[in-house]
C-alpha cells in the first residue's frame, strides 16, 4: 500500500486509554462471582462481594483518571477511548472530560465482560446496549469495537449490522486493512480493521507485579523506533493501550510521560483517534467491491 498519512506522516500512533471501571463482574450486577483479573490477585471465589479488590477499580476513576487527562492535556494529544457503555453510564464526569477534549469514545461492549459465549440474539443485544448507553452518557455513538479478549464467529457481521467501521480484535499487522464479512443475505461487505497491539499494552503490569515501568518503556520507545524507520517506504501504525487503574499509578505514569515526551520529539508522526485512522484509511484505500 502506498498511502500516506495526514501532512505526509509515515506513522500513527494511537494512545488508548480502556475504561472498565465500574462494569467489570459483580455479584450486585447479576454476576455469579466477582471480577477474577486484579492486581491483588487475591479475589475469592464465591458469590460474595470482594470489597478490596473493587476499590482497586474505583482507583481508576478516583486517580488514574485525572492523571491521565492531564497528561494528555500538557501534551495537547488526542486519544481513542475503549469504553464499556456501563462505565460512562456510572461516570457521566469521565464521560463529559472526553467529549469536552474532542476525543474518540471507541465501544468496549456494555459491560466489561466476555462477549464469545453469548449466542448471536444476546451478542446482537449488548452491541446495540453499548451504543446506546455510550451515546446517553456521552452524546457521541462510537464506531469502532474492542471486545474482552474474544469475540464470536457472527460478532464483525452484527457490527456492522448496528452501523460499527471499523474492527479493534486484531493483533495480525502494523497497519490497517479489510476484511471481507458474510452478511445474512450471503453477500460480502467490508469492514476496516484497525489493529491492537497487547505487547505495548500496560496489562504486563498486572499479568506480572514487579514488572518494571522502564522495562515498559524502553520496550515501547524500541517499538516506535522500529516502525518509525519502517514507515519511510510504508505506512505504519502503533497501538499503546493503557487502563486508568494500571498506568494511572504515581510509580507508572511517569513511564507514560516519558513515552510521550519521545514519541512527541519524533518527525514524521501523525498522533491520531483510531476513529481517525479508520477514515483516512477507508480514503486512501477504497473497500473491495
Amino acid at each position: 500500500m502506498s498511502y500516506r498519512w495526514p501532512n505526509g506522516a509515515g506513522l500513527a500512533l494511537s494512545l488508548v486509554i480502556n475504561v472498565e471501571e465500574g462494569a467489570e463482574q459483580n455479584i450486585d450486577d447479576g454476576d455469579p462471582l466477582p471480577e477474577p483479573v486484579d492486581e491483588l490477585q487475591a479475589v475469592p471465589r464465591k458469590a460474595i462481594r470482594a470489597h478490596a479488590a473493587a476499590s482497586n477499580y474505583q482507583y481508576g476513576l478516583r486517580e488514574g483518571a485525572p492523571r491521565m487527562l492531564r497528561l494528555l492535556d500538557q501534551f495537547r494529544l488526542p486519544a481513542t477511548w475503549t469504553a464499556a457503555g456501563l462505565a460512562l453510564l456510572r461516570s457521566k464526569e469521565l464521560a463529559q472530560a472526553i467529549t469536552a477534549r474532542g476525543d474518540e469514545i471507541c465501544s468496549h461492549g456494555y459491560r466489561w465482560i466476555p462477549q464469545f459465549e453469548m449466542n448471536e440474539d444476546q451478542e446482537r443485544l449488548f452491541i446495540r446496549q453499548a451504543a446506546e448507553s455510550i451515546l446517553q452518557a456521552s452524546g457521541q455513538r462510537p464506531t469502532g469495537w474492542l471486545s474482552r479478549y474474544l469475540y464470536s464467529d457472527s460478532t464483525r457481521r452484527l457490527l456492522l449490522e448496528e452501523g460499527y467501521r471499523y474492527h479493534m480484535d486484531n493483533f495480525s499487522a502494523d497497519a490497517p486493512f479489510w476484511d471481507q464479512v458474510t452478511m445474512a443475505d450471503g453477500t460480502l461487505q467490508p469492514l476496516a480493521i484497525i489493529p491492537y497491539a497487547l505487547d505495548t499494552n500496560d496489562m504486563k503490569f498486572w499479568l506480572d507485579p514487579g514488572f518494571s515501568p522502564s522495562d515498559w518503556l524502553d520496550y515501547a520507545i524500541a517499538t516506535l523506533d522500529w516502525l518509525h524507520e519502517e514507515s519511510t517506504t510504508q505506512p505504519r501504525l502503533m497501538s499503546v493501550g493503557t487502563h486508568l487503574r494500571i498506568i494511572g499509578r504515581p510509580g507508572r505514569i511517569g513511564a507514560f510521560k516519558a513515552f510521550l515526551d519521545y514519541a512527541s520529539a519524533k518527525p514524521g508522526l501523525w498522533f491520531a483517534t483510531r476513529s481517525q485512522i479508520a477514515s483516512h484509511f477507508a480514503t486512501a484505500v477504497p473497500p473491495p467491491p
